[in-house]
């Protein structure tokens, strides 16, 4: 029963002092999450060992830094492990794995990854970004600002970051930033001395059940600040601004940013040239400039949040935070340019729920300059599928023409009658397609020189991308639908 609990995991239980950590064990190492971690704990000294399913890339470059690591799940692997040792493993990772079975055997602690990032962040000042929408970027502008003004942070964040080309690092700073992931609940576990709230917004309804379960999690995250610590929520969105009243009203320190005149940080006038976005940030009476060169209003709202937290939260000087977020670029498969053929721009984008999908829509109609704009989305997980059909349809009718794949089901099992066509059916004149060939059949028919054509899901529609633009190039294009 889904009811906001994760049962394989104490997310309330005191965690080792990495001090006192005399090695780490990972399964399933290789994953992007995992090997960020394992960057970090090298980084530290400590002595690490790990096993994935599969060869990839990452590991020797672990090997390289000093990990033994293993292709392939057994009991060998863990048989030098010593007792004194912490086992960290992915979510993904079962019950029934080997070696989880043996360490288990031996009485090993295990952890969820992100415990093991809480123990990383214990002695620091950590910054937690939560929210339905935006924790990755925002948590990315937070990494970018914080380097520009020399604080040299630590971060894990969920996508590699322009300009850095990780998704996690070790820094020589007090800082510390992380996404707080609220899909399984693991969020509680940083403790940060300062949280962003982007939004609150119903998803992850599969392992809450309700919407009142889902804020409760979030008004437990906010308690889990630390004494003194400060809470910054987004004041234009109902759920962050609930929450904020909430925490307030139980003695916790709060601020708010957004474009409404009440917030302690009020967004305005802002204007957008191509991918530049800028606005004017007025903050305790005095206006602060923002340029972005990413594109979206969105993206506007992040970086107020941002020069919120590092500015009243972190002590930073608030003309120094607002120059280093020029210096953002971006991160991986978050409006990211892939190219150009036949006339024809092509951006991807990882949006899965109706609030980020509703906000890749708009940035791509501010940026298709006179074409149209058709977009080919594929919904991810059937529960999300069959509780957010409606949300998703209503983005994509802002486009000019949509393709809907059928759903990527990740961790889930089909859902009879749960597929794309649930949402593609609430979009007049939407496109179904079944596999990634029609939807690169209807794609290309569907596109004009000087349209952009933008990839949209957390599945592998990704992988659409290339194969569109290799089609383009040989004149692959056709006729509008």
């Amino acid at each position: 029963m889904a009811d906001g609990t994760n049962p394989r995991f104490d997310f309330s239980a005191p965690l080792p002092d990495i001090a006192s950590v005399g090695a780490v064990h990972m399964i399933a190492v290789g994953g992007s999450g995992m090997s960020g971690i394992a960057r970090l704990l090298l980084a530290r000294g400590v002595a690490l060992s790990g096993s994935d399913n599969n060869d990839v890339p990452v590991l020797e470059v672990l090997r390289s830094a000093g990990a033994r690591v293993e292709v392939g799940y057994s009991p060998a692997n863990v048989a030098d492990v010593p007792d004194d040792a912490v086992v960290v493993i992915s979510s993904a990772i079962h019950d029934d794995n080997p070696e989880l079975v043996e360490v288990r055997r031996r009485g090993l602690p295990v952890l969820h990854r992100s415990q093991a990032l809480a123990m990383l962040m214990a002695d620091r000042s950590g910054l937690a970004v939560a929210g339905a929408n935006g924790k990755t970027t925002t948590s990315a502008m937070a990494t970018v600002a914080l380097r520009a003004c020399g604080a040299d942070p630590s971060f894990a964040i969920g996508a590699d970051i322009a300009g850095i080309g990780a998704n996690a690092g070790p820094g020589s700073g007090e800082a510390f930033v992380v996404e707080a992931d609220e899909s399984d609940g693991s969020f509680v576990v940083y403790r940060p001395d300062v949280a962003i709230v982007t939004n609150v917004r119903d998803d992850h309804l599969d392992f809450y059940g309700t919407s009142q379960r889902l804020h409760q999690a979030y008004l437990e995250f906010a308690g889990t600040i630390a004494p003194g610590g400060l809470l910054v929520a987004c004041a234009d969105d109902a759920g962050s601004a609930a929450l904020a009243e909430r925490h307030a009203a139980a003695g916790g320190r709060v601020l708010t940013y957004g474009r409404s005149e009440t917030a302690d940080l009020v967004v305005g006038d802002e204007w957008a040239e191509g991918f530049q976005q800028r606005a004017t940030l007025r903050l305790q009476g005095v206006d602060l400039d923002l340029t972005l060169n990413v594109p979206g209003a969105h993206n506007v709202l992040n970086a107020a949040g941002v020069t919120l937290a590092l500015t009243a939260g972190l002590g930073l000087d608030p003309q120094q935070v607002v120059a280093g977020l020029g210096a953002f670029r971006g991160t991986s498969r978050r409006f990211e340019p892939r190219g150009e053929a036949g006339g024809v721009r092509v951006v991807d984008d990882y949006a899965h729920n109706p609030g980020k999908l509703e906000a890749a829509v708009r940035t791509g109609l501010a940026l298709r300059e006179g074409g149209r704009l058709v977009v080919v989305f594929q919904p991810h997980l059937y529960s999300r599928t069959q509780h957010a059909a409606d949300g998703l349809a209503a983005a994509l009718r802002l486009a000019d023409h949509a393709v809907v794949l059928d759903v990527y089901g990740a961790r889930e099992q089909p859902v009879e009658g749960v597929t794309g066509r649930l949402v593609s059916d609430l979009v007049p004149g939407a496109d179904f397609a079944p596999d990634h060939d029609a939807a690169l059949e209807l794609a290309l028919r569907a596109v004009h020189p000087g349209d952009l054509l933008l990839t949209v899901g957390a599945g592998d529609v990704t992988a659409l991308g290339p194969r569109l633009l290799e089609a383009l190039a040989t004149g692959g294009s056709g006729e509008a639908s």
